[in-house]
């Protein structure tokens, strides 16, 4: 008999082998530590994105001019800095070119009619009050013309004074300058800046000419404090006026009478002596750029809120900015950007905002706190606000703060080295002038792209402009200049815990429950057929989903909502009932139906189950969704209108419900998939020996396959959730797309990925909205990471715990 022998390097891999080996160890974990780096490389450059979002403005001085020295009342300027104005006390405006330094002074063409008393009737001189500081004031008293007389006025011979007035204002929105002259009447000079190109490069160029006087109130008596209001065809101007010991408000209003061929000049349209509805002494006074309200301030630091009903003013409220304070005296009053709300000083620095909104149940707008700043030393000696957001420049001695209204932040404070009087924003919100007590004009640079965000308008409370209380809130865009974005990112993160909830809701229990059924239960033949079909149902592109969910599964759940609740009811509890009564059989019977072809028997069942719940719906509603119509006041039943009336939540025909039947359509292949692939994969031996020792496939199926496979199990509600949650399209097109903050299954929901894919392409490259989307991708990101962090835990734990040996 042959000897066999056996060579020992037959065992041994070839070089080859190994060496094809060592490369692909290598490769694989060059590959890995490639991933890993793509993933934090990933989170690198979102991080990046968005960390400009909290950071506050950056401000440096970047030149100083010396100006003539003189008293300066007002300041103004272009978009860009590079031509700002003084208004100076002798009338003569002071335009400076910031990039040379030079000085232009302009004659706006003022010419007042000045009473001179003769001097056999000259009377006792009456002394004229100055209003508070920082509020729109005109010079000091002892700067005035001439003194207001004691009643009766004595004969007067009228002096024209070029180049004078008593009160200045300037509107920065409008560019225009309103002057109240000493004869009582008021006149507007708009400043009409405009780029000249002859020299080959942009040059900014003004153009200034006072308009025709316009008689306010009473004839004769200087103008103290002057504001005015409008654009266009309309315009407001009032003013307060010194009578003797009683202080006198008086507005005109002016209009343009437009024909087929044009529009004419603004006349007076009609005049208005508000001094019978005044309760107090004026100081101060501020005019709505709607021209249909005036907000009058008092010495004693009273807010009276006058607006136009029809033809004539009305009081609509008085109040106390600083009641609750020992000394309520207001220091300063100013309109916010879009004259709805009203940004207030104290005299010991106080600073708080209030807002024109509807109280519950109240169609009148009335002014309401809603923002408490970080108080200043004292009242504010300067104001400027921004005119392009809700910004706005204030301070008092040397201290400078630049605070914006909708997230109640303070943006930029600093001591200065000078002490400012005046003080402007730029209308491209990238620069900032002070001028100081020496005539000395300071250009600050302003960097602050992103002033609209902070932690807490991301992701706090805030009181909006006209809302009733602080509030989360989604609205990047509107359809005005003084709109507030509102940016808060708690409603789409509701919303895409909203729609990840009831898609998994729906999805869970039909993928488990037939990935249990099809591994332990069904018959090897149909499986065959039945897992591929489920693998093929995970490729159906999401777009395609929405789009039927939106055209045919939308409106068609819309006017069957009952039967859907029938459906939910009766199909489960036929399911449990026809199973327990076939188990109730006895074996003859059931020895006709082979083992893993149940279903062939019961889906007709279920299938004549379910179409009878369908058509039982519109009976069902009639018996238990009935309700009074709006209209006719009959009832009727109509579960679109039982819904809002018995719960008080909307009924949209896009929703939740919706939502979860389509978007769980799309989660329920990758779930049955991977949760039959894991109880498929339980060894045989645990389910045999399970069967041997007495238990039913049931009960082998619940208690020993399902917890061995819980990991696997996990692993697939993990993936689907994070399918689920990235869901894009199906989202956008099968729910209202609306940030709402409810669970109502029957509203619609807005969700991170489905506001990302909306609003990216209207987002300005690296603008405010676009960092802010960047965020929402990284809330993503996080949420993605920690669950999978979670899951993956959870997974070992329950390998760890149900492992066979």
């Amino acid at each position: 008999m042959e000897k066999i022998t056996y060579d020992p390097r037959r065992f041994e891999a070839s070089k080859k082998t190994l060496f094809l080996d060592r490369l692909m160890t290598h490769f694989i974990k060059v590959g890995g530590a490639l991933v890993i780096t793509a993933v934090f490389g990933i989170f690198l450059f979102i991080l990046l994105q968005i960390l400009p979002l909290f950071r506050g403005a950056d401000v440096k001085e970047l030149k100083s001019i010396d100006l003539p020295k003189a008293a300066y009342l007002a300041i103004g300027t272009d978009e860009g800095s590079e031509l700002p104005f003084l208004v100076r006390k002798d009338g003569k405006i002071i335009f400076v070119n910031v990039s040379t330094g030079e000085t232009t002074e302009v004659d706006p063409g003022l010419a007042a009619a000045v009473p001179v008393p003769t001097p056999a009737l000259e009377a006792p001189v009456a002394a004229v009050p100055s209003a508070t500081p920082a509020a729109k004031t005109g010079p000091p008293d002892d700067d005035l013309p001439l003194p207001v007389r004691d009643k009766p006025a004595a004969p007067v011979v009228l002096a024209p004074v070029p180049a004078s007035f008593s009160s200045v204002n300037y509107s920065a929105r409008r560019q225009e300058l309103v002057f109240g002259l000493p004869d009582g009447k008021v006149t507007v000079a708009p400043i009409n800046y405009s780029v000249d190109y002859s020299t080959g490069q942009g040059q900014v160029t003004q153009g200034l000419k006072a308009g025709t006087p316009i008689e306010l109130g009473r004839p004769g008596v200087p103008i103290q404090v002057v504001d005015f209001g409008g654009a266009g065809d309309s315009k407001l101007i009032a003013g307060i006026q010194q009578v003797q010991d009683q202080a006198e408000l008086h507005a005109v209003r002016l209009a343009r009478k437009r024909s087929l061929i044009g529009g004419g000049e603004l006349k007076v349209d009609r005049k208005f002596d508000l001094t019978p509805l005044l309760s107090g002494k004026p100081v101060g006074l501020l005019v709505a750029s709607q021209a249909d309200s005036i907000v009058v301030l008092t010495a004693l630091g009273d807010v009276q809120y006058f607006f136009r009903e029809g033809e004539e003013f009305a009081l609509r409220q008085t109040f106390k900015p600083f009641g609750d304070l020992a000394d309520p005296t207001v220091g300063s009053m100013n309109f916010l950007f879009g004259d709805v709300s009203l940004v207030f000083t104290g005299v010991t620095g106080e600073n708080r905002v209030f807002s024109l909104l509807r109280a519950a149940g109240s169609e009148i707008r009335t002014f309401v706190q809603t923002k408490q700043f970080p108080a200043l030393e004292s009242g504010a000696t300067f104001y400027s606000g921004s005119l392009r957001n809700k910004a706005f420049l204030t301070g008092q001695g040397t201290t400078a703060s630049l605070r914006y209204s909708t997230t109640e932040t303070v943006r930029w404070q600093d001591q200065l080295p000078f002490k400012p009087k005046q003080a402007v924003i730029s209308g491209k919100y990238d620069r900032m002038l002070f001028l100081d007590a020496d005539s000395r004009l300071h250009l600050f640079q302003l960097n602050d792209p992103h002033p609209e965000t902070s932690f807490r308008g991301l992701f706090g409370k805030v009181w909006y402009e006209g809302y009733s209380g602080p509030a989360y809130e989604w609205q990047s865009t509107g359809g005005s200049d003084e709109f507030e974005p509102k940016y808060s990112l708690i409603p789409l993160i509701i919303g895409t815990l909203k729609g990840t909830f009831y898609a998994m809701l729906f999805a869970a229990p039909i993928a488990l429950l037939a990935a249990l059924y099809t591994s332990q239960f069904l018959n090897p033949r149909y499986r065959t057929v039945v897992k591929p079909t489920m693998e093929i149902m995970a490729s159906l592109p999401s777009v395609v989903l929405g789009f039927l969910a939106a055209l045919w599964l939308a409106p068609l759940i819309e006017r069957r909502v009952p039967s859907i609740i029938l459906l939910c009811f009766l199909l489960p509890t036929a399911a449990i009932l026809i199973g327990w009564g076939f188990n109730q059989l006895s074996f003859r019977f059931r020895k006709f139906v082979p083992p893993g072809a149940e279903f062939i028997v019961f889906f007709p069942i279920l299938l004549g189950v379910a179409y009878f719940s369908w058509k039982m719906g519109p009976t069902f509603e009639k018996f238990l969704f009935v309700v009074q119509d709006p209209v006719t006041g009959m009832p009727v039943a109509d579960f679109r209108l039982w819904w809002p009336h018995v719960t008080g939540a909307r009924f949209e025909q896009r929703n939740s419900l919706v939502v979860g039947f389509m978007m769980g359509f799309a989660v329920i292949p990758i779930i049955f998939t991977i949760a039959e692939d894991a109880l498929s994969n339980v060894p045989g031996a645990l389910r045999s020996a399970s069967l041997a020792l007495g238990a039913s496939r049931w009960q082998t199926a619940l208690r020993v396959v399902l917890p061995t496979a819980s990991a696997g199990i996990f692993s697939a509600l993990m993936i689907g959730l994070g399918r689920a949650v990235g869901e894009t399209m199906i989202v956008v097109m099968a729910t209202g797309n609306t940030p709402v903050m409810d669970w109502n299954i029957f509203s619609g929901m807005r969700t991170l990925s489905a506001n990302i894919a909306v609003e990216l392409p209207e987002a300005p490259h690296h603008g405010t909205l676009y960092r802010t989307l960047f965020l929402g991708a990284m809330l993503l990101f996080l949420m993605t990471f920690l669950v999978n962090t979670v899951a993956e835990l959870l997974r070992q734990h329950l390998r760890e715990k149900y492992k066979t040996v």
